[in-house]
């Protein structure tokens, strides 16, 4: 009898701004005539108290500057292993929040901090002035506090930023502190930010699509700034339950022959480990029994062609009209591997 081994657990690991927080207290301690906390223990938002080590740490007249390598765990952070570090000095103005090196500035509205302000999000913010009050036990906390990271202008170019309009690096987030594996929420945060920022930037057009051909694809149809399109890959259940609750009058849905196949079934996320193309049931809707036995989309598509396609994008376009409750106005374009449009619903 064989035994069943019980899937080994994946690791967490933790947030920008958990690591900010915790390099901002122990810069504090240093600043304020003691020594660098390391470890630096910091309560989180659900109560959790890690203890960050502190990878350097460097003083000068009147600051003091702590750095933490973030530590993502097994989740394929694009931030993990990167230098997170807080500078803190003095000042007379109450805490004050810089974007350091790496660290970008937000130039447009919509996103939860204002136009012109460090990148540092709200839950972010709250965690390092709560680490800073642990030192200060109740004095007024008159800081400027600067956030940076190593590199993180280059990181940033992997990520949303650029699109959402924070320039010259990375944003400090996290609402929990803790990263989990896989869990994809920064994927998806990032899907609502960019549709809050069309929204606040009066779009009235956005194209939500599976991948970079497809977006490319769509892009040329509508001469749409890169700054309008949603980078949704898998999670088209995250985007459309948020654009029904925050909509814009109109949404072009854009990807290949099988997330698309995928989405005409109803499934709400795309990802090959978690929805699967059911080709008995497609074969039955086309009329065509050769499909049954095909192993892939594109396979079918070679089977039946055109009829296939404008089918599967007409069934796509309906789920998804489901999904909006007439919230927003919705097309549906299909693009093979080489970006051509092989079915397109219009609105």
């Amino acid at each position: 009898m064989e035994s069943l081994k019980k899937p080994t657990e994946l690791r967490r690991g933790w947030t920008t701004g958990a690591c900010a927080a915790a390099a901002a207290k122990s810069a504090c301690a240093a600043l304020l005539g003691g020594e660098f906390l390391d470890p630096s223990p910091i309560t989180l938002p659900r109560g959790e108290t890690p203890a960050f080590r502190i990878a350097s740490r460097e003083t000068g007249k009147d600051w003091a500057k702590a750095c933490i390598i973030k530590d993502a765990g097994d989740d394929p952070d694009v931030t993990h292993g990167a230098l997170i570090c807080a500078k803190i000095s003095h000042s007379a103005q109450g805490l004050r929040f810089i974007a350091g090196e790496g660290v970008g500035v937000v130039t447009k509205p919509g996103l939860p901090v204002a136009v012109g302000e460090a990148a540092i999000n709200p839950v972010p913010r709250l965690m390092i002035d709560a680490a800073i009050a642990d030192v200060l036990e109740g004095r007024t906390p008159n800081f400027d506090v600067e956030i940076s990271v190593v590199n993180g202008e280059a990181l940033a170019e992997k990520t949303w930023n650029p699109r959402l309009g924070i320039i010259g690096g990375l944003s400090i987030l996290g609402t929990t502190g803790i990263v989990r594996p896989f869990s994809c929420s920064a994927w998806i945060a990032s899907i609502h930010r960019g549709v809050d920022v069309a929204r606040a930037m009066g779009r009235s057009h956005l194209i939500a699509a599976t991948g970079a051909t497809s977006e490319a694809s769509a892009r040329a149809l509508y001469d749409l700034p890169e700054g309008d399109c949603l980078d949704m890959g898998d999670f088209v259940g995250g985007t459309l339950k948020y654009l029904r609750r925050h909509p814009v009058p109109r949404l072009t849905i854009a990807g290949g022959i099988g997330k698309l196949a995928k989405l005409a079934q109803g499934a709400m996320d795309l990802h090959s480990g978690r929805s699967q193309v059911d080709f008995a049931a497609l074969a039955k809707r086309l009329g065509a029994p050769q499909v049954a036995k095909a192993n892939t989309a594109l396979e079918a598509y070679g089977m039946v062609g055109a009829p296939m396609a404008e089918m599967i994008a007409a069934e796509a376009k309906a789920v998804a009209q489901k999904t909006l409750r007439g919230a927003v106005e919705v097309e549906v374009i299909m693009v093979d591997r080489a970006g051509a449009v092989l079915a397109q619903t219009g609105f």
